[in-house]
């Protein structure tokens, strides 16, 4: 890493202590470095509200966000879904942070609205008891979102993020991994290779496990899905 990224790491390090005091315990601010992605955050304020620490690894939509390139035309993402391990929504934020136009992290800001949702719904009850606005939650998403499916999810592990691509690919055919047929397999490693999750150390194996196969079949299907392109 050069003396100019080292010092560009350092101020957004402080910003990260800032935002996490200036906004608040509900919160939760996080910095990525590219350089290492099994191990991407760097410095991270309240990850109480998404149960991570320094060391874990880029989310699913970071790593679908590095393999279609869309930090190119973007300089951030706001208002999307994310959801942490305990299933708690959150409202999510990214900030692409670039280098002579070269990516090297994400300043990303996870917001819990669940106590304000809460008091929220009390203040509508007192008004409507019959529950008329209890679903009245504004939606996320809009310009700038991320254009990948499905919403964010946080985990402190490689291997938690890659089952859990896994298993919303096995859950999208229905299938269990241990009656998937060739072409299932097929189709479930050409989804994950496009959401980049093969981009993590160790990956091959953790699909391997989760799909019930071998390492080199593995390998096999992602050189017939990377000599077809």
């Amino acid at each position: 890493m050069s003396n100019s990224t080292n010092d560009l790491r350092r101020n957004y390090e402080l910003l990260v202590e800032f935002l996490g005091k200036a906004l608040g315990p509900d919160y939760e601010v996080a910095l990525h470095d590219l350089t290492d992605k099994n191990r991407s955050i760097v410095a991270i304020a309240n990850g109480h509200v998404s149960g991570r620490s320094v060391g874990a690894p880029l989310t699913n939509v970071a790593l679908g966000i590095l393999k279609d390139k869309s930090y190119e035309t973007r300089d951030y993402m706001v208002h999307y879904a994310g959801v942490t391990i305990n299933g708690k929504d959150l409202r999510s934020s990214t900030m692409f942070i670039k280098e002579n136009g070269k990516l090297v992290g994400m300043l990303c800001i996870n917001f819990d609205d669940s106590r304000y949702h809460a008091l929220s719904q009390q203040i509508l009850a007192l008004c409507h008891p019959d529950g008329f606005g209890r679903d009245a939650r504004p939606s996320v998403g809009g310009e700038n979102s991320p254009v990948h499916t499905g919403p964010e999810t946080f985990r402190n592990s490689t291997e938690a993020v890659t089952i859990d691509a896994i298993n919303r690919e096995l859950d999208k055919l229905g299938v269990p991994a241990d009656r998937l047929t060739s072409d299932e397999r097929l189709h479930i490693i050409a989804n994950l290779e496009a959401g980049g999750i093969f981009l993590l150390k160790g990956s091959v194996k953790d699909v391997a496990v989760g799909l019930n196969c071998s390492q080199a079949s593995v390998y096999r299907y992602l050189g017939q899905i990377r000599d077809s392109k």
